[in-house]
């Protein structure tokens, strides 16, 4: 089996600066559990959240729900300097950077460092912590 490139671990924390949440246009899938989590986090049904703060986005896989977005751009749960349900935050987001796309080649890890200063600081991320959120990402994924 090839070594890969985070077999030492990787360094990261977020910063919590919000550069992933604003001035981009971007999706949050979510799952079943992140919707009932922030549904909850926002003391409101799953409905009531779905028909405020979701859209619907379709592709070549069917149709996925996101987060929606303010019209410049920004997450439609930052707020007031960030994000207003950190604490119960959609696993796309709370699993970040550790993505399989981000984690296919050390190459794709570096450019996420470029737009995140929290890729490469702070802590360490053992193999075995990172190949856990990989499992988390594709578990939550199947529940989409």
């Amino acid at each position: 089996m090839a070594k890969r490139f985070y077999e030492h671990g990787l360094r990261f924390t977020c910063t919590q600066c919000s550069a992933c949440c604003r001035f981009d246009s971007g999706y949050v899938y979510l799952s079943a559990s992140d919707r009932a989590r922030i549904a909850a986090a926002l003391n409101i049904t799953e409905t009531e959240f779905i028909e405020g703060y979701c859209i619907n986005v379709y592709g070549p896989n069917g149709r996925r729900l996101s987060l929606g977005e303010h019209s410049n751009k920004d997450c439609i749960m930052w707020r007031d300097g960030g994000c207003s349900i950190y604490h119960a935050r959609p696993m796309q987001c709370r699993s970040y950077p550790f993505w399989p796309q981000l984690l296919e080649m050390h190459s794709a890890w570096k450019d996420a460092a470029r737009s995140c200063p929290g890729v490469t600081i702070g802590q360490t991320h053992t193999e075995t912590e990172i190949e856990q959120w990989l499992a988390r990402h594709r578990a939550n994924r199947r529940q989409e």
